[in-house]
C-alpha cells in the first residue's frame, strides 16, 4: 500500500515541477516517464488489492477465532455453573457467580467482535482513501497530459463576424451568453 502512495506521490511530483506552458494551464510532460511511472503504478495496484483481499481474509479468520474462543468462554462457564448448582449448601451463590462469569464472557466475546470489526474497518477504509487518493491522481495525470483548456475548447469555435479578442475572453467568464 505505502508502495502505491509513493508513485502517486512520484507521479504528483512530475506533473508539479512540469514545465509550463506560456498562457496556458498546459504544461509539457516527458511522456515515456510518465507512462513508465504509471505502468508501475498499474504494477502496484494488483499488490495492493491482494493486501485488501488479505485484510478480509483475515478478518473472517479472527472473527471465527474469536467466535470459537467466545464460545469455549460461555461453555466453561455454563459447565462451572452446572458444577456450582449441584452442590446444595451453596446454590445460590453458584448460581449468582455463573450467571455474572456467563455474562461477563459475553461480554467479552461482544466486546472481541466489535474490536474486530473496528480493525477491519479501519483497515478498508484506510485502503478506500488510498484507492480514492490514486483515482484522482490518475484523472489529474490524464488532464494534464490531454492538456485541454477551456481556451482551447473557444479557439476552436468560430467567433461572430466583428468578435474580437476581449469578445472571447468573456465567453471564458460567461460560456452561455444571453
Amino acid at each position: 500500500m505505502d508502495d502505491v502512495q509513493a508513485k502517486l506521490a512520484e507521479i504528483t511530483a512530475l506533473v508539479d515541477q512540469a514545465r509550463s506552458m506560456p498562457m496556458s494551464a498546459s504544461c509539457v510532460v516527458n511522456r515515456s516517464d510518465l507512462l513508465t511511472m504509471l505502468a508501475e503504478l498499474d504494477a502496484l495496484l494488483p499488490e495492493a488489492f491482494d493486501e485488501a483481499q488479505e485484510v478480509l481474509t483475515d478478518r473472517a479468520g479472527v472473527v471465527e477465532d474469536g467466535r470459537r474462543e467466545a464460545e469455549a468462554i460461555i461453555a466453561r462457564a455454563q459447565e462451572e455453573r452446572r458444577r456450582m448448582l449441584q452442590a446444595d449448601q451453596v446454590h445460590a451463590v453458584a448460581r449468582a457467580e455463573a450467571d455474572l462469569l456467563l455474562e461477563q464472557a459475553r461480554g467479552t466475546a461482544d466486546a472481541m467482535r466489535l474490536e474486530v470489526e473496528d480493525y477491519v474497518d479501519a483497515k478498508l477504509a484506510n485502503f478506500e482513501i488510498v484507492l480514492g487518493k490514486t483515482l484522482a491522481a490518475v484523472e489529474r495525470g490524464r488532464h494534464k497530459l490531454a492538456g485541454r483548456h477551456e481556451l482551447d475548447d473557444l479557439a476552436d469555435s468560430p467567433l461572430p463576424a466583428g468578435a474580437s479578442l476581449a469578445d472571447r475572453a468573456s465567453l471564458v467568464d460567461d460560456p452561455l451568453p444571453g
